[in-house]
């Protein structure tokens, strides 16, 4: 939310004195180090800081205007500073694993043991931590809107304060609704059966309700809107196979949208989408999905158990650290654009994807360094985009990608392969990795093969002194007895 300085000198000279906080994740182990009942002792609060809004913005002369934007700064300093406290946010698998392990031990008939009873504290402990987390990060983004309004009204020299503001929202709600929303619903009134609605473009704010009740609709285009908040009766459109919901407001999905058994499109992209629902994973039908310039930070643990049809998947543009290991099961998946988010890396099973043509990890940044050995496994790929990353080397077997016309890899500290081969193009770079390739299980060989045959003139130097050690034994046992018959015997045998 910090402004550019340029555009917003104020508000950015106050944002500055804030402390900050950045979202990060870890396994459910770190999680669960944390004792939530018993948190430990914070550190001292540091003295509230002293904003000068009187001498830095003179032009300020609402006292409630100015007690408002001070009461908004205090509000986004606390909260961030909570979070702080809070520490690391478990990530969304670990939280569902929690969950899970949490249902089938309730499900248990017996819970007497000390160790399920330390299990049942640990995983409470993670999704505890996971839902203070949310709920501080949801009254962070709220502070901070409020803050925004405040300072643009102090900027624009209004004398609106808060209450005002949202009287106002509430009166840009009460508008009339659209005439071509009108239309529709006095059609679908009469009888008529209507399967295609287009209402992008028309500065919509809430979706009607009576929608839901067209059960003929097949396609529905509310692009380019206002929305907010789309209403479980969605889930009323029951032969719906295409829904464009993008460049709206919207900042959640109903879990109801999971009803939409039949619908083979979903385009929810250029909202301010924190997730997606689980229930997103019960559309078994879809072909297409574009959740891509959102606020998206993971992808719902089982999406790819379930989304065996899918075949074109963006979500670029977005806050994903990691993807979940099921992605690996979207057997039908050709398209994968995963550009512009924080990715630490790749789950091994991407190499399952053997259907998949195009594959865009451009723009991570320092986040991505390395890829996974199982990629090469991707054997139907044509195109691949690894630019803008910190990657330093392409998988050994990079040369079984026998399908790769398009690479690239620039803009990344790479060495193997080397600048000047990666110059020549894909197929240089195909040749140059098969060949060092080769090299490497050659090596392997001869190590091997040398390994073998030390172990095999160690075992002959075994043997030998085992068998010198038992003919020394029964010499000794000859000159040191009586002479008997059997012993000569022994002895002749041996020589």
């Amino acid at each position: 939310m910090d402004p550019n300085p340029k555009n917003f000198p104020i508000l950015s000279y106050v944002m500055e004195k804030l402390p900050t906080i950045k979202r990060t994740f870890s396994n459910a182990a770190a999680a669960a180090d944390i004792d939530v009942e018993n948190p430990p002792e914070a550190a001292p609060k540091p003295q509230e800081p002293h904003f000068e809004l009187t001498e830095r913005m003179p032009h300020l002369k609402n006292p409630k205007l100015i007690s408002a934007m001070r009461a908004a700064v205090t509000e986004v300093a606390q909260t961030r500073s909570t979070l702080q406290a809070l520490g690391i946010r478990p990530d969304h698998e670990a939280v569902d694993a929690a969950r899970f392990s949490l249902s089938e031990i309730s499900a248990q008939s017996s819970m007497d043991s000390e160790e399920v009873k330390e299990d049942c504290k640990a995983f409470k402990a993670v999704i505890a931590l996971d839902e203070m987390h949310e709920a501080y990060e949801r009254m962070l983004s709220e502070a901070e809107r409020r803050l925004e309004k405040i300072y643009e009204a102090a900027v624009a020299g209004d004398e609106v304060i808060e209450d005002e503001m949202e009287n106002g929202k509430k009166d840009l709600e009460q508008e009339e609704v659209d005439e071509e929303v009108v239309k529709v619903l006095k059609e679908v009134e009469l009888g008529k059966e209507i399967d295609r609605v287009d209402l992008s473009g028309r500065k919509l704010r809430i979706f009607p309700e009576a929608f839901g009740r067209m059960k003929s609709m097949v396609v529905l285009n509310l692009s380019s809107n206002q929305l907010e908040a789309i209403p479980d009766s969605v889930a009323g459109l029951e032969n719906l196979e295409e829904l464009n919901l993008s460049a709206n407001l919207l900042e959640s999905l109903p879990d109801s949208i999971g009803l939409l058994f039949k619908l083979k499109i979903l385009d929810v992209s250029g909202n301010k989408l924190a997730a997606l629902p689980d229930s997103i994973s019960h559309c078994r039908l879809l072909v297409e999905l574009d959740a891509s310039f959102n606020k998206l930070t993971y992808l719902p643990t089982n999406i790819g158990f379930e989304l065996v049809n899918l075949k074109r998947l963006s979500i670029h543009l977005n806050k994903i650290r990691s993807l979940p290991t099921s992605i690996g099961d979207m057997k039908s998946l050709r398209l994968l654009d995963l550009h512009f988010n924080e990715l630490h890396g790749l789950p091994h099973s991407i190499g399952r994807l053997t259907n998949l043509e195009s594959l865009n990890l451009s723009s991570n940044f320092s986040d991505l360094n390395e890829l996974p050995e199982t990629m090469t496994d991707l054997t139907s790929l044509k195109e691949l985009d690894l630019s803008n990353n910190q990657i330093h080397q392409l998988p050994y077997s990079f040369g079984r990608l026998v399908n790769l016309t398009k690479l690239n890899v620039d803009q990344n500290p790479l060495a193997v392969p080397p600048k000047e081969v990666v110059a020549e193009g894909v197929e240089a770079v195909k040749a140059y990795m098969t060949k060092r390739w080769e090299e490497i299980l050659m090596e392997e060989e001869r190590k091997n093969n040398h390994e073998m045959q030390e172990q095999a003139q160690a075992g002959l130097l075994t043997r030998s002194a085992s068998w010198l050690k038992s003919y020394v034994s029964n010499v000794s046992g000859y000159l040191g007895g009586s002479g008997k018959s059997d012993a000569d015997s022994y002895l002749n045998q041996q020589l």
